[in-house]
């Protein structure tokens, strides 16, 4: 009787006890790429999901790709490890005497992911996965560039297993030399890019400038024009152009003509932005955010929804999309379901 005495004044004091989700791991549309975040590219997609399907075919071994948003969407509070493994095990990956399976899992909004591999393989995986992670496919993730990352850590964890490159598994060593002379000449011409790409932009900037600073002739006296400074551009420009200036979307230049007070405003578009025009003021003040409400898979197609919202004036609206169908490679059909395979917590993780 005390005891539930007690527990009534525990409910009565905290109002109500609010369950927690359960634990719960989303159920595989297909072996080899299951991108729930929709971070990948119809076409990246099924070229990694080509890379995947050769291993499996070739050499026997499931290596699977899973994205997702967040770990909390399926009930999990912590760190990635408890949650790839399971996942890993729920899902069965690899096959089953051998526990060979690997998977990459990505958390997008997390930002954090995991390799986890078969509990065939021990420790043995955890330092080379660990050094995949770290130098082939977060530094990617830092820059955005998702698909590079995952690519680029599909190649070379396969490269770490089997001693070959994706596409070289029958090759002889003649030609394995001379694809691995071609992807040094190709990581050194993107490293002579990389180091020549601002000297090259130089001459770019020098003109640029150049028709900025350019003197200006009065179309109404024909005399020269004063560049205003900063100071004094905000008192001609519109109140959106002001914002289009703070988001860095737009520069203005303001030219003044001293003998007739004509004014003649420039604007300049910036190379790079994340802002687009609003539908209401037409000024460059318009940032969007994605929600996948619905991934697409093989058989079905997802949807999302983009929420715009107007820095200058505030307009907000939504706009929902359909996402395409996950394309089949056309030998997918080779096995519609894991080998059973399971992971004892071996692999690596890493986070951006």
């Amino acid at each position: 009787m005390r005891a539930a005495i007690l527990c009534f004044l525990a409910v009565f004091a905290f109002g109500h006890i609010t369950p927690a989700i359960a634990q719960q791991y989303p159920d595989y549309k297909e072996l080899y790429v299951n991108d729930f975040a929709a971070i990948l590219g119809s076409e990246d997609e099924q070229r990694i999901r080509a890379k995947l399907l050769e291993l499996r075919e070739v050499k026997g071994i499931e290596f699977t790709v899973v994205t997702i948003n967040s770990m909390t969407n399926y009930g999990h509070q912590g760190p990635i490890e408890p949650f790839a493994t399971g996942l890993f095990n729920y899902w069965g990956v690899g096959n089953e005497s051998r526990n060979d399976g690997v998977m990459m899992l990505i958390a997008k909004d997390d930002r954090e992911m995991r390799i986890e591999v078969g509990s065939g393989y021990g420790t043995a995986k955890n330092v080379p996965m660990g050094n995949i992670i770290d130098t082939k496919i977060t530094p990617k993730f830092k820059d955005g560039d998702f698909t590079g990352g995952i690519e680029g850590g599909v190649d070379a964890v396969i490269r770490d297993l089997i001693g070959s490159w994706p596409g070289e598994y029958d090759m002889g060593a003649a030609e394995k030399a001379y694809g691995s002379l071609k992807r040094f000449f190709s990581w050194i011409g993107n490293w002579i890019f990389a180091i020549l790409a601002p000297f090259l932009a130089i001459p770019v900037q020098i003109y640029r400038r150049w028709r900025r600073n350019k003197p200006r002739i009065c179309p109404l006296d024909n005399t020269k024009m004063h560049k205003l400074d900063e100071a004094w551009e905000d008192s001609h420009l519109q109140k959106g152009q002001i914002a289009e200036e703070r988001l860095k979307s737009v520069d203005y230049d303001v030219w003044h003509c001293r003998t007739c007070n004509h004014v003649t405003i420039e604007g300049y578009k910036a190379w790079f932005s994340q802002y687009g025009a609003c539908r209401s003021c037409g000024y460059r003040t318009v940032e969007g955010d994605t929600t996948i409400l619905e991934s697409a898979t093989t058989t079905s197609t997802g949807s999302k929804r983009i929420d715009y919202h107007c820095h200058n004036c505030q307009d907000s609206w939504s706009v929902r999309k359909t996402i395409p169908k996950v394309s089949k490679s056309p030998s997918s059909s080779s096995g519609s379901s894991f080998g059973g395979g399971s992971s004892s917590g071996g692999g690596s993780s890493g986070s951006w």
